[in-house]
Order: C-alpha cells, then sequence, then structure tokens
C-alpha cells in the first residue's frame, strides 16, 4: 500500500466505525423505504431487480478487483476466504435479483445510491487488507481455531440465508400478489431468519480474517439488518392479527 493510500484506507476505516452506531439509531427510528416499508416523498424510484442488482454486484466488482490487483504473494490458502466473499456476493448480486418477483415494485433511487457507495468502499477495504496481508493467512492460520469457528459461522449462515430465502420466494403461487405470513423452518421461531443467517455470516467473516476491517462490516451488517428485522416484525404484528406471538424478531427466544 503506497504512502498516498494509507491515510485514505485508515480514513475510511475509523469513519466506518463513527458512522455505524449512528446509521444503527437513524435505522431503528426510520425505516429504510422499500420493500414492505415502501412509502412516497422519497424521490424517484427504479424497479425492484434492476436496485438489487446495482446495490448488490460493487461488493463483486470492488472486491475483487482490489484483491486481485493488490495480491503480490504466493499465498493460496487467502483464496477461501476469496471463495467464500464472492459466494455469498455472485449469488446476492447475479441469482437472487432474477428470482424475485418484479411485478410492480420499486426502490428509492437515493437508496440504491447509498447502497452502492457502502458497498463499493466496504468491498474495497476488505479485499485491500486480504491481498496486502494475504501472506497471514497460511498453513498455520488453516489450523487456528478461529479459521474453523469462522469458517463454521459462516457456511451455517449462508445456509440459513439460502434456505430462509427458498421459504419466502415459494409462499405465493403464481398469480397472487400482496404479502403472507411465512411458516416452517426458522419461521417458527423469528421473524427474519435471512436476516439472522447473514449476521451468523458477517460475525463468522470477522472471526476468519481477524481483521479491523472485517470486524467493521459485522458491525455494519447489524447496525443495518437488527433495526429492518425489527420494523418486519412490527409490520408483520400490525398487518396480521393471527401473527404468533412467541415468534421473535431475529433472534430465537431472545429479541
Amino acid at each position: 500500500m503506497s504512502e498516498f493510500e494509507v491515510p485514505i484506507y485508515n480514513a475510511l476505516l475509523i469513519a466506518g466505525y463513527i458512522i455505524a452506531p449512528i446509521t444503527f439509531i437513524f435505522l431503528l427510528r426510520v425505516s429504510a423505504p422499500y420493500g414492505r416499508h415502501a412509502r412516497k416523498g422519497w424521490g424517484p424510484q427504479i424497479s425492484r431487480r434492476a436496485g438489487w442488482v446495482i446495490m448488490e454486484l460493487p461488493s463483486v466488482a470492488s472486491f475483487g478487483i482490489f484483491f486481485l490487483l493488490g495480491l503480490t504473494t504466493g499465498a493460496t490458502l487467502v483464496w477461501i476466504a476469496f471463495a467464500l466473499w464472492q459466494t455469498h456476493y455472485v449469488y446476492r448480486g447475479l441469482v437472487y435479483p432474477f428470482r424475485i418477483r418484479e411485478k410492480s415494485k420499486s426502490n428509492p433511487v437515493i437508496v440504491v445510491v447509498f447502497a452502492v457507495l457502502f458497498t463499493t468502499i466496504n468491498g474495497y477495504l476488505n479485499g485491500r487488507y486480504l491481498s496486502i496481508h494475504a501472506d497471514r493467512y497460511d498453513a498455520a492460520w488453516v489450523s487456528d481455531p478461529r479459521f474453523a469457528i469462522g469458517l463454521l459461522l459462516f457456511v451455517f449462515g449462508l445456509g440459513l440465508n439460502f434456505y430462509a430465502d427458498e421459504i419466502l420466494l415459494h409462499l405465493r403461487r403464481k398469480d397472487e400478489s400482496g404479502y403472507r405470513v411465512p411458516h416452517g423452518g426458522p419461521y417458527r421461531f423469528v421473524s427474519c431468519p435471512n436476516y439472522l443467517g447473514e449476521l451468523i455470516e458477517w460475525t463468522g467473516w470477522a472471526i476468519l480474517v481477524w481483521s479491523p476491517v472485517g470486524l467493521l462490516f459485522a458491525i455494519w451488517t447489524a447496525a443495518n439488518l437488527i433495526p429492518r428485522a425489527r420494523s418486519h416484525h412490527a409490520w408483520y404484528r400490525a398487518e396480521f392479527p393471527d401473527y404468533p406471538q412467541e415468534r421473535k424478531a431475529l433472534i430465537p427466544f431472545i429479541y
């Protein structure tokens, strides 16, 4: 990393730690205006599918570019971390958007812009860190308990996220519209197991890579998804009088 890049990288990292709790507090008060929480007054709109692709693909591109261009060692095991990241975001950016129902749903452009800003910077910070410190992720790293714990959490969270998505994607018949209450699987316990899966994933990532930027991403994931799950849970209860009372928002039996 050049002398010019170091202060920029560090400034982005510090800014991320400062802005994350502010974002968390803001999102507890104001639900992001897309999906079931969509409402007027947030400016121009973009189709839901296009919005998803535009928001998620920078994570694939930014991370991949800065990882590949910065990799200067012969380390091979760092590619495990690379593969995990790209597996999640290739699915999220290139597969999932084409499985959801397009219909007339849309996302505010301003939400997409902020998401692109975040995913681009986040991809840069994580990809750059791994490429610079690739020699850390050697044979000793694979035998470290943090690798096993982080990998298991990531894979479990990814599987939970995929499973929860499958239930949602098959919740309605093709000729149906509107929302229905999901049942079965992890939805027996929480309203948003897909979000829980992502929280587990990126907590696992933070343990796996054991870096300040990995920790920052886990914090940002929580800052975004905990308020979102809280809003979803409240919405379900308001819209469906018979919504299961024992079901929690995000963490089984707790929250």
